[in-house]
């Protein structure tokens, strides 16, 4: 027979353990480690990490992520263009990102700031593929920040372009 002191410390202990548990069952599973080339690293402030204060991410990494495709014209291809590759939402998701400001850096040092708005705004996506194939490094790959122009045509300014940026390779979030 369970007497009132037994019952009161089986009471502190729940109460003192279930937060515990509580969290260890909603915690977020620790983001893969890349296994192949790195092609692109997100530091900053995001809440997962799988290297020394940043996540990177191996192709292989993004293409498991869904892939969304976006049909658009743009300055640099001619007439409509199929791009492929996963939300950049998703990517940031995986992260656990909580900054307002991407600070996206090319192969070639060029930088551009992007409001995280913009990316809860619109599908912008990281394009790996153009017109099913896989983007390189000449045609401005392996990573290509696309936004949906032909669906939107607000986006249709030289302040959207410029955030299009191609051979990203890091992203730093603010």
């Amino acid at each position: 027979m369970w007497n009132k002191s037994i019952f009161s410390l089986c009471f502190v202990i729940v109460a003192v353990l279930y937060p515990a548990l509580c969290s260890l069952a909603t915690a977020t599973p620790p983001l893969q480690r890349p296994q192949g080339k790195i092609i692109l690293t997100i530091s900053g402030a995001i809440d997962r990490t799988n290297q020394e204060g940043r996540a990177a991410f191996d192709q292989q990494m993004l293409l498991s992520l869904p892939q969304v495709e976006i049909r658009t014209e743009t300055p640099w291809t001619d007439g409509l263009t199929i791009f492929k590759g996963p939300r950049l939402k998703s990517v940031l998701q995986q992260v656990g990102s909580r900054g307002d400001s991407l600070f996206l850096s090319a192969l070639n040092d060029y930088t551009v700031q992007i409001p995280a708005v913009d990316i809860e705004n619109y599908p912008v996506i990281l394009a790996m593929q153009r017109n099913g194939k896989r983007i390189g490094i000449r045609e401005r790959g392996p990573l290509w920040v696309i936004y949906p122009w032909s669906e939107n045509p607000e986006l249709k300014s030289e302040t959207f372009y410029s955030r299009s940026i191609w051979q990203l390779k890091s992203i730093q979030i603010k």
